[in-house]
């Protein structure tokens, strides 16, 4: 099929999705939690855009031509990689589908697709979609199942060309080795993380704090970038607690389809109970839990925003993803310090920096080793922004032209030139 005809078809499926976006939208506050409000005013939407842009893309997928020495001419074709297995996990079911769909298929791949398996809904409901958009049978594929099967399956598939996975660091190296043992597949990893946000003096408090928390606590703190760790100057370390504190007692935490609510409740039973046990780590090794960290009524999987102050490097919630609203709240005295402090981490996924000095901004977000940094705002996604890891937050970009190019193979084509008049 020609580029712009798939183009044609993804534009279709873009204007399904958002004919039913008040179905996604309550699919995905059903399975995973979600606030129904934010699915359906930015994950559906976002979903939408993203095929939107890559199917904007599919028409002008080209090679390059080559100046050969000698008599000779080439030029390179950029071939679509083949199949493309596409593990996504429950956090945000719609972004993370579209994320790997798009690129891949205005590459012109073909897909499967395994959805987490405790949000397996609205996958399904895009592969319905799918099909009333006129995307022909077995291009893409939903295959529900757990991880230790269906994922194994891909990973593992002799007839599968390239796996993408986000998730934990954990299963990714399984991934990897899952992928070097049968048809050495390329493999693309957006894995954990452990972000810091560094907030120096000169920032304005208010908006401080308005960012740090909706960086830890946005999606009840289940989000790949979430700055868990908070390291603020200590020349307005006590304002922006207390202001912090404030914030975090007002926020509202109930049925994630009350628009009044800020908080729904954690994906499942598993990750309820793994949060509240990070919790009790930092109160045995000597942090001081500030405010919330208890669950909420004895009915649902609702946790109160847990903010932690005296936390030390070497602490478990320190080093570790908890992937919950846990927020480590940390001072420091210089910039040198913080960005060494920022970057004593095995992850890389992302960092913020907050002030209102260009040198320290540039300087800072030069030195964090982290794939995406964030000036004065935070989890600043766009579909046209490449992001990804360094370290063990993984490898491969999501987004942009960059996630296009992670689909498509590059071949060579030489042909000599005969009594050619110019070399």
């Amino acid at each position: 099929m020609s580029g712009s005809e798939r183009g044609m078809i993804m534009m279709k499926f873009a204007d399904l999705i958002e004919k039913n976006v008040e179905e996604l939208a309550a699919l995905d506050a059903i399975n995973g939690g979600k606030l129904f409000s934010h699915c359906k005013a930015m994950d559906i939407p976002g979903a939408a855009r993203n095929l939107r842009y890559y199917a904007g893309a599919a028409d002008k997928i080209h090679g390059t031509v080559l100046k050969l020495s000698k008599g000779f001419q080439g030029y390179t074709l950029r071939e679509p990689i083949g199949v493309v297995g596409s593990i996504i996990p429950w956090n945000f079911p719609a972004i993370m589908f579209f994320m790997k769909a798009g690129p891949a298929l205005a590459a012109g791949c073909s897909m499967v697709v395994k959805p987490a398996e405790q949000t397996p809904l609205s996958a399904l409901y895009y592969a319905y979609l799918a099909k009333l958009a006129g995307l022909p049978d077995g291009v893409l594929n939903v295959v529900n199942g757990f991880g230790e099967t269906a994922g194994a399956a891909i990973s593992s598939h002799m007839d599968i060309d390239k796996v993408t996975f986000t998730g934990s660091t954990e299963v990714g190296r399984k991934i990897m080795a899952a992928a070097a043992a049968s048809n050495l597949k390329p493999v693309s990893l957006e894995l954990g993380g452990k972000s810091p946000l560094l907030i120096f003096e000169d920032a304005d408090i208010d908006q401080a704090v308005n960012i740090a928390f909706n960086a830890i606590f946005y999606n009840k703190g289940e989000i790949c970038v979430a700055s868990s760790r908070v390291y603020v100057q200590e020349g307005i370390y006590q304002t922006f607690v207390k202001k912090l504190v404030e914030k975090a007692n007002a926020w509202v935490i109930g049925d994630p389809f009350d628009p009044r609510v800020n908080q729904g409740p954690q994906t499942d039973k598993k990750q309820f109970e793994k949060i509240l046990s990070y919790i009790e780590h930092g109160k045995r090794e000597g942090a001081t839990l500030l405010t919330g960290g208890k669950r909420l009524g004895s009915k649902g999987f609702y946790i109160e925003p847990a903010i932690f102050t005296d936390v030390k490097e070497d602490m478990t919630i320190a080093k570790e993803e908890i992937f919950g609203p846990v927020m480590s709240l940390m001072k420091f005295k210089t910039m040198e310090e913080a960005i060494k402090r920022a970057n004593n981490t095995t992850y890389g996924l992302a960092a913020g920096v907050i002030t209102k000095n260009l040198n320290v901004a540039n300087t800072v977000s030069r030195s964090i080793r982290a794939g995406i940094i964030w000036l004065n705002c935070y989890t600043a996604f766009d579909v046209d922004c490449p992001y990804g890891g360094y370290k063990m937050s993984g490898f491969g970009r999501e987004f942009g032209l960059d996630a296009l190019n992670q689909y498509l193979q590059i071949k060579s084509i030489v042909t000599p030139i005969h009594d050619s008049p110019w070399h």
